[in-house]
């Protein structure tokens, strides 16, 4: 059985994630932050199914909480095989309104907690081992005002997959970045005042949905895909074509 650890994963495309990754067989860690209960009834979902769930409550934005998470799950599993780097948070504003503490925990949590989580996981993965970062199609497509911060961040991800692809190639490992374009969570839910905008623009005039995230996260873990490494794969509806 693979062990997967699925950062960010209580809700939305996380949550989407490490449902897809326990019924394809792994035993499946996840961390959240703010949403025990979440966590809880998601954990219970995966074991009331079959499969073995462990929630871990760990802020991505705090680097040794991220890496106890993952020296938790190694504790638990005996062993780590995927990486998921699913966390990460939305501030929109435009530069002149930005709090500087707003960038300040994008870059924490979109970006360096991305590298602290593939630094610690990397310490356990043997060959075969599997690690795919969350992005988003605005590290290449901004879209609208007030995108600027977050889209810097997802470009950032991106460019660091990669470079990491590189750094572990020989090893047997792959990398690979997973770019969704507007998903319907609680980032793009209803009362959010770009939504409306975004899906006027998307060419299948809805959006997408965390299982379809998902679907593609396992597909890069599975066998099948250790000849994909370093790409960012996209998933928006056409949204950026």
């Amino acid at each position: 059985m693979k062990v997967a650890l699925v950062t960010g994963g209580a809700r939305g495309i996380g949550a989407a994630i490490v449902q897809r990754l326990a019924r394809d067989g792994a035993a499946v860690a996840f961390t959240y932050v703010s949403s025990p209960d979440k966590a809880k009834e998601l954990a219970d979902a995966v074991t009331a199914s079959g499969g073995k769930a462990l929630a871990i409550q760990a802020d991505s934005a705090d680097a040794a909480a991220l890496r106890a998470a993952v020296e938790q799950t190694v504790a638990h599993f005996g062993q780590l095989d995927i990486l998921v780097s699913s966390a990460g948070i939305l501030h929109l504003a435009t530069v002149d309104q930005f709090p500087l503490e707003d960038f300040d925990r994008m870059l924490a949590v979109n970006v360096r907690a991305v590298f602290v989580a593939v630094q610690a996981a990397l310490r356990h993965m043997k060959a075969g081992g599997r690690i795919v970062t969350i992005g988003s199609i605005s590290g290449g497509r901004v879209g609208y005002p007030g995108a600027g911060v977050y889209a810097m961040t997802k470009s950032a991800v991106s460019t660091l997959v990669r470079g990491l692809a590189l750094d572990v190639a020989e090893r047997g490992i792959t990398i690979n970045n997973v770019q969704p374009g507007p998903i319907e969570t609680d980032m793009n839910g209803p009362d959010k005042a770009h939504v409306p905008h975004v899906r006027a623009s998307m060419p299948v005039k809805r959006l997408g949905q965390p299982e379809e995230v998902a679907a593609m996260v396992a597909y890069l873990v599975g066998d099948e895909a250790s000849f994909v490494t370093g790409a960012s794969l996209t998933i928006d509806g056409g949204y950026s074509a």
